[in-house]
């Protein structure tokens, strides 16, 4: 090789860095599939299986494997018979990595941990009216659940991140709560009163509550896949928050603000909002709505109104179809412009579905002209008032599955290091 054919100093000097850096992308990039693999399977699968599942070769999925159970992403199972002769050991998402859910609604807070594998491992929830509360005290009390649960786990799991439900507008950019009519609550940053140092240097992220319950039907444990993929979400409380979510994932929308069907107006004459508009879809669906359109006073029990229409009650029965009225108008709305193929009915909507759904579903039909072909289904949630917390703690945890390699090769990431809703 002549002197002019030979290499600079300079190109030697870049070229193994650049081939660093390949190599490190094509780390991530396989540890990335690897992960998916194990936690999107329903049944636990073994090396060989993942080797199949991303066509990498046996050795490159045993060595990122080491690495995954070295950093507590992934934990193996006794060894199970194969039909091939040998022992296969199953893989299953890590049990020692939790996240925290928090959340605070008009009825109450919730704090919860939840590990890799979707399980709720602590909890601590208070039933309060929180109707025009005080930001501050709230979220005081809201620390002292968080801490409660955090010492439970305390040498059990390691906490990668926190997440705060708001029933409101959520700027999760800047971490403000915007406005929550129901709580009273504008211009508030709960992660100045929340600090690392409350949370056991967790820091904080904030989302809205109807969207990070959404999650929970999308994706009921992290990187698992649920059987619905495109879905509108309607829970019910005093207020009704909503979300639409397309292939699994959430749709927030330009500033994150999408989804607030509770406040989509179905009678312009219709009686006024906290938001400040009248006619809202919350003022005939929300608890206290169907609650005082059917005579009871607004601390009734929703097993009250149900039972009460069960047993043939007018008023009981009225208000409740009255609330399906009103959905229908706002629902069918959304499925005529979104195409959406099904209605899950969360919260309080839940708990009142053995009227509410048969009753909007008729209700639903002539509202949408494709519905002679294809009807949008309607499916129930959970009756669970505190999704949002189990919603919260999925989308941190969903980080660990998104970006393993964060993770891999080290038993002490960063705390701090959790995604947006």
């Amino acid at each position: 090789m002549s002197r002019s054919e030979r290499p600079s100093p300079l190109q030697l000097a870049v070229r193994p860095a650049g081939a660093s850096s390949r190599q490190s992308l094509l780390r991530e990039t396989n540890l990335g599939l690897v992960v998916q693999a194990i936690f999107g399977s329903p049944v636990a699968l073994s090396r060989s299986d993942v080797a199949s599942a991303t066509r990498l070769t046996k050795s490159t999925v045993s060595r990122l494997v080491d690495e995954l159970l070295t950093a507590g992403v992934v934990d193996e199972l006794e060894r199970v018979a194969s039909p091939r002769g040998r022992p296969a050991t199953p893989l299953v998402p890590g049990h020692g990595i939790g996240a925290l859910g928090l959340q605070v609604n008009a009825g109450g807070l919730a704090a919860r941990v939840l590990d890799l594998r979707g399980r709720v491992v602590a909890e601590a929830v208070a039933d309060e009216d929180l109707v025009g509360s005080d930001p501050a005290t709230v979220l005081d009390h809201l620390s002292d659940l968080a801490n409660r649960v955090i010492e439970q786990v305390a040498g059990r799991l390691r906490l990668v991140g926190a997440g705060l439900a708001l029933p409101g507008i959520v700027s999760v950019g800047t971490g403000e709560l915007l406005l929550a009519p129901n709580l009273g609550w504008s211009a508030i940053r709960p992660a100045d009163i929340l600090a690392p140092d409350r949370l056991s240097s967790l820091s904080l992220r904030i989302g809205n509550e109807a969207d990070l319950a959404a999650r929970t039907i999308a994706t009921p444990a992290p990187g698992r896949p649920g059987p619905l993929r495109d879905f509108i979400y309607v829970s019910g409380e005093i207020g009704i928050g909503g979300a639409t979510v397309l292939d699994g994932k959430v749709q927030s929308g330009r500033h994150g603000w999408a989804g607030e069907v509770g406040h989509v107006c179905v009678d312009p004459a219709g009686p006024g909002c906290r938001c400040g508009s009248t006619g809202c879809l919350e003022q005939y669906a929300g608890r206290r709505a169907l609650l005082r359109a059917a005579g009871l006073d607004v601390h009734t029990s929703l097993a009250e109104l149900v039972g009460r229409a069960d047993r043939g009650d007018s008023r009981a029965q009225g208000a409740i179809a009255r609330g399906a009225w009103a959905l229908s108008i706002a629902l069918a709305s959304a499925v005529n412009l979104l195409d959406i193929p099904a209605i899950v009915l969360g919260g309080d909507l839940a708990a009142v579905a053995p009227h509410l759904q048969p009753e909007l579903s008729r209700r639903l039909q002539p509202r949408i002209p494709t519905a002679r072909w294809a009807a949008p289904v309607i499916e129930l949630a959970s009756h669970d008032a505190t999704a949002g917390a189990t919603g919260a703690a999925l989308a941190q945890l969903q980080h660990v599955v998104d970006h393993p390699a964060q993770w891999a090769g080290s038993t002490q990431p960063s705390s701090g290091a959790a995604l947006s809703t």
